[in-house]
This record gives structure tokens, C-alpha cells and sequence, in this order.
């Protein structure tokens, strides 16, 4: 009976397994779209860094996913309006307390993550810390921010 019922549903066996297989090819990126897919999110990170020298928060908010966590002085920051609420106290003076750009972003084959990282300074220019984010590609093909941390920088000599 079960290689009657084999016998019977192989085609339907091998036509899913091809689509499956076909599925899975189609998540990879290609060169080229590997170098755009990380232009998108270097354009995404930077416009999202512009957001504190404009000093826009409503702009911020819209970078960020609605299930993101930050963490902040080491502590989650859980869920979109945590983290805006959070974050409200960098936007409230006229003059932005640090900025950001990315040095480094890396995506995902499957073009749906991303990681970005770089310096971030005080308002004279001044290193003082490097951000890490992970971007996610939302619908409608919108890149927003999942986790995002920093890490002090240390003016520590080398081993």
C-alpha cells in the first residue's frame, strides 16, 4: 500500500521538491544585487543618522521596527515606542548630543538582513563610541532598524 501511495504521489513529491529548491535559489542575491541591496541600507543608516542632525524624532520613529529592541546603557529597550519614547531626550535640545555613520554594512544573501556599524561622535567631532544595528526589510520593501547597540571606544594600546 505505501509504494502504491509513493508510486502515485511522486510526481507530486518531485514537483515540490523543485519548487522548494527553486524557492531557495531565489533567496540568494546576486552580486549585484548584493552591492545595491547594501547601498539601500547604507542610504537607509544614513538618513536615519540625518534624523538627529535635523533633529526630526517623528522622522527617527519611522526607521525603527514596531518589535525592535535597543539597547541602552546596557539594559532592552523593547518595541517601537519604548525606544521613541526613549530616545525622545536626544532630540529635546536645539543641538544634536552625538552623531553617526556607517563604516561598514553587510546583508544577508537572502536580502532581508542587515548589519550596519561605525563611529559615533560627540558635537566636536570626537569618537567616543561605535554603533551595531541589525535592518530587517519590511513590506512595503522598507528597511527598519531591529536591534541596535553601542559600545564604548577605548584609546587602549594594542596587545
Amino acid at each position: 500500500m505505501l509504494i502504491t501511495d509513493l508510486t502515485v504521489n511522486l510526481p507530486l513529491l518531485l514537483l515540490s521538491f523543485a519548487l522548494t529548491v527553486a524557492s531557495g535559489c531565489a533567496l540568494v542575491a546576486s552580486p549585484g544585487d548584493s552591492a545595491r541591496l547594501e547601498q539601500q541600507v547604507t542610504g537607509a543608516e544614513l538618513a536615519f543618522a540625518k534624523t538627529m542632525a535635523d533633529r526630526d524624532h517623528a522622522a527617527f520613529s519611522s526607521f525603527v521596527s514596531e518589535e525592535a529592541v535597543f539597547i541602552s546603557g546596557g539594559k532592552p529597550v523593547r518595541g517601537k515606542q519604548a525606544i521613541t519614547a526613549d530616545w525622545k531626550k536626544f532630540y529635546a535640545s536645539p543641538r544634536a548630543p552625538f552623531s553617526w555613520k556607517p563604516d561598514l554594512v553587510e546583508v544577508l544573501p537572502s536580502g532581508t538582513l542587515a548589519y550596519s556599524t561605525g563611529p559615533v561622535a560627540n558635537p566636536d567631532g570626537k569618537i567616543f563610541a561605535r554603533f551595531n544595528s541589525i535592518w530587517r526589510l519590511e513590506a512595503p520593501g522598507v528597511w527598519r532598524v531591529i536591534f541596535d547597540s553601542g559600545s564604548d571606544v577605548c584609546n587602549c594600546p594594542k596587545p
